[in-house]
This record gives C-alpha cells, sequence and structure tokens, in this order.
C-alpha cells in the first residue's frame, strides 16, 4: 500500500476553502454584531461550535476577531473594523448612484439627478438627461428650492432642523398659508412613504418624483429625482416612476452602508 501524496493543487483548493469558510465566519460576526456566544454563531453558519471555535482563534490571532472577557462572546475586532472604515470611507454617493441613475433613465427615458445638502441647500451634483423627443436638464450645481421643489421637500423631512432652518426662513414668507400647510402635509407623506410625487411644484408643467439616500447610520446622504414633462410623466407612469425610483434609492442606500427597515 502506497502513501497518498498531497498535491499542490489539492493544498491550495483547500487554503481556498479554509479561506471561504473564515470569510464566512467574519461575515456572520458583522451580521450578529456587536456581539455574540459561540453557539449562536454556530447555529447562524450551521457549523458545529467545534469547527467554528477553530477559525474563531485564528481571527483573533490576526485581530479581525476578539472575545470579550467577561461575557465570552465573540465581535469583529479592530482589523476588520479598519477595513470596514476604509471601504466606506471609498463609498462616494455619486460613484454609488450613477450607474444606478443610469439605468433608471434607460428605463423610464425620463431625467434623472442626484442632490446632495450643500452650503446653500439642495445642489444638483449629477444628471442623467432623458433621451426622448422632450428633454428636461437639470443643470449641474443648480440650486433647488428647499419648499418649493420634490428634491428641497425630501431634504426638509430628513435633514434636523437645524440644518434647514435659515432655508425654512427665507422661502416661508413668499408662501401662503394654503401653501405652508401643504408643506408640512409633504413632509409628513414623504417620511411615511420614503418617495415623494409633485405636481408643476418647482415648474409649470413639470412633474417630479424624489426619494432619499442614506449612508451609514441611516444619515441622509441625497436626494435623487426623476423628473419630466407633464404630460408624459403623470397618472400610471408616475406611479411606475415612483415605484422603481424608491427600489433605486432603497439600493444605492444599502451600497452606502445604510439599515434601511424592509
Amino acid at each position: 500500500m502506497t502513501d497518498e501524496i498531497e498535491s499542490p493543487a489539492n493544498g491550495r483548493q483547500q487554503k481556498v476553502q479554509a479561506a471561504e469558510v473564515g470569510l464566512g465566519v467574519l461575515k456572520a460576526l458583522a451580521e450578529l454584531t456587536p456581539s455574540t456566544p459561540l453557539s449562536k454563531l454556530a447555529e447562524h453558519l450551521g457549523m458545529p461550535a467545534s469547527k467554528v471555535h477553530r477559525y474563531l482563534q485564528a481571527l483573533i490571532a490576526s485581530g479581525f476577531a476578539e472575545q470579550d472577557a467577561i461575557t465570552n462572546h465573540y465581535g469583529l475586532g479592530r482589523e476588520a473594523l479598519q477595513v470596514g472604515l476604509a471601504s466606506l470611507g471609498k463609498l462616494d454617493v455619486l460613484k454609488v448612484a450613477a450607474p444606478y441613475l443610469a439605468a433608471l433613465r434607460d428605463e423610464l427615458n425620463q431625467t434623472c439627478f442626484l442632490a446632495v445638502w450643500g452650503n446653500k441647500g439642495p445642489t444638483v451634483v449629477y444628471v442623467e438627461p432623458s433621451t426622448g423627443a422632450v428633454t428636461l436638464v437639470t443643470q449641474l450645481g443648480s440650486v433647488l428650492p428647499l419648499l418649493g421643489s420634490s428634491t428641497g421637500l425630501v431634504f426638509a423631512s430628513f435633514l434636523a432642523a437645524g440644518e434647514t432652518a435659515l432655508l425654512r426662513e427665507q422661502e416661508t414668507p413668499h408662501l401662503t398659508e394654503s401653501q405652508r400647510r401643504d408643506v408640512e402635509l409633504h413632509i409628513e407623506q414623504i417620511r411615511t412613504n420614503g418617495v415623494h410625487q409633485i405636481q408643476s411644484l418647482l415648474m409649470p408643467g413639470i412633474n417630479a418624483v424624489s426619494s432619499p439616500v442614506f449612508a451609514m447610520g441611516n444619515k441622509l446622504a441625497g436626494v435623487v429625482t426623476v423628473v419630466g414633462s407633464g404630460a408624459l410623466l403623470t397618472g400610471k407612469t408616475q406611479d411606475l416612476a415612483a415605484d422603481r425610483l424608491l427600489d433605486v434609492a432603497r439600493a444605492i442606500s444599502g451600497r452606502m452602508g445604510a439599515n434601511l427597515p424592509a
């Protein structure tokens, strides 16, 4: 009987499999943050606790996991947190949102844009213009009104009152009492639905749909908007745009590290 010799190929395969299992344990620790007992971690992974424990020891040795000395629970270590922060630091809402908005523009054939909060208010930083016969181009760098645009109202709904106070003070005196009530109604609806449809608010004959984009900690990162002619972006077409925009906004938020309720 000859001795069985492990080939280099088999050795590489085993190392790859071990790395995959280790990454799975690391991912499970992230999903069960801030810490978890070994039994719950093993159940979550569907692996024997003894096997999970071996991988945990390797992760602890490399700084990617740690064990609480009092509870004996396991959690992410300093090295894992550093990697996570470095990754999040590279996530820019414009870079993340751009391909989603391009695909949405192609799907709806309506102008789609991203706005962020600038020192003068809601500021357009990225535009995917419609390719149809009727094209509405929102200029890069345009500053939109806080209370007089769908985009602005979404910012007003999710930013801290202190951040929007100055613009509110500037714009509110120009509104009628009925318009002021409408603003508060719009804000309540936006917070409830996560998406906002409006007709001819910023410009006559122009309809829009807006939705918030969040980053890690569910902090508002920007607002995505679909805008088009009221003759085309209306009724069921506007409802469809609202549904798709909400899906896109949630997808971007997920890529940005937000943890939104289902």
